[in-house]
């Protein structure tokens, strides 16, 4: 009897909580979202972005204080999209960071409400899975979510800068509170409609941390293997060959010059992430987009090195904060002979004092290039929760 009293009231339990968390939902006046989102955005049926599946291997996590919460992750997909973001309502999160090209640009730098990006967009993809918690190409933001609203308040990229008759983040902040979709957003997610930076900077890193990609040839055969020391069964001889150099550290001559090994990528480039060491320094390309007469030493960030290709093995844009080329062999050839630089150039792209020379062959670019385009993933290009709901 007592046990099945036990049962009982926990049954209850169960049911008033789940019936609690309907009622908060059927509380909050949803017609200005069903008018605005009819179609991408039920707040009583919301996508999975708290509970994603990822793989037992993937360790890395930046998310600190602020885990991704399905409601929280929905607010943050309506304010990258949206383009009352900008002064002027023509520039979102998404015009810089598109979904089609694994959220980043072809552009080699991006339109702004005031010029256009001082540097290339970085892509977004996997931003959650790294050890650095720092973001943008020269780390100036401490975390995602301080990162979040800086470019809203940069003057040439969205505008809410407070200069040149421009207003600041507070008008920003009141013109959100006037939009009626946002009253009950902000209701829905926090219990009431006041908008703050907080709240945007949280939901929006909520939703770009929920953006990832493990579904690629290289996960497939991850999963099968103990390490990434071992051959894919999946992989084809030139993509092992690949893997291996990027795995495998070079040996150098005095004189920096490879003779034996690997070419060392991974030793910044960290598998299974393949997130960036957050000791690294520059990586030898220092000029700058905006000011070609000056240097850009600073530049010690870099995206995940997954879906540097999209599924069908085209780029996604430009690579380096310069954008210099949309082409691997360009960025190889670079690796593969260090320009002399004595301006923050990476210890490890100096060896033995002296200016890497990997002395890659062109057999074993053709492998390293072909190893990379296993990284990259299919769903995340299409995957609707991560898509516009503006249209």
């Amino acid at each position: 009897m007592t046990k099945l009293f036990f049962s009982l009231t926990l049954l209850f339990i169960f049911c008033s909580c789940e019936n609690a968390d309907e009622e908060i939902a059927l509380n909050i006046d949803q017609d200005a979202i069903l008018s605005q989102f009819s179609g991408t955005i039920n707040l009583k049926d919301l996508p999975n972005y708290e509970n994603q599946e990822m793989p037992a291997y993937i360790r890395k996590d930046n998310t600190s204080s602020n885990p991704i919460t399905n409601e929280g992750a929905v607010l943050g997909r309506v304010l990258f999209y949206d383009k009352n973001l900008s002064v002027n309502n023509t520039i979102s999160c998404s015009s810089c960071h598109q979904q089609a090209l694994a959220f980043g640009d072809d552009a080699i730098a991006s339109d702004g409400v005031n010029g256009t990006t001082g540097r290339h967009s970085m892509r977004l993809i996997n931003a959650r899975f790294s050890q650095e918690s720092n973001f943008f190409w020269d780390e100036r933001a401490n975390t995602l979510e301080d990162q979040s609203t800086m470019p809203i308040q940069d003057h040439v990229e969205m505008g809410y800068s407070g200069e040149d008759g421009n207003e600041d983040i507070n008008g920003l902040l009141e013109k959100l509170e006037s939009i009626d979709y946002y009253n009950e957003l902000f209701a829905f997610v926090y219990g009431d409609a006041n908008v703050t930076e907080e709240r945007m900077q949280n939901a929006l890193a909520q939703f770009i941390r929920s953006i990832q990609s493990f579904d690629s040839k290289y996960d497939i055969g991850r999963a099968q293997v103990n390490n990434d020391d071992s051959n894919f069964p999946n992989f084809s001889e030139l993509e092992n060959e690949g893997k291996n150099l990027f795995m495998e550290r070079a040996n150098f001559n005095n004189n920096g010059v490879r003779v034996s090994g690997g070419i060392g990528c991974n030793v910044c480039h960290r598998a299974p992430e393949f997130d960036i060491d957050p000791n690294s320094a520059n990586n030898g390309i220092i000029s700058s987009l905006s000011f070609p007469n000056e240097l850009d030493t600073d530049i010690t960030r870099s995206p995940s090195l997954r879906d540097l290709f999209n599924s069908t093995g085209q780029s996604n844009g430009p690579m380096m904060h310069t954008g210099f080329t949309n082409d691997l062999n360009e960025v190889l050839a670079h690796y593969n002979n260090i320009p002399a630089n004595g301006n923050g150039l990476d210890r490890r792209l100096n060896p033995q004092g002296n200016p890497q020379n990997l002395a890659m062959t062109n057999s074993e670019m053709d492998a390293v290039i072909a190893f990379i385009k296993t990284l990259s993933g299919s769903d995340v290009y299409t995957n609707e929760k991560w898509s516009d709901p503006f249209n």
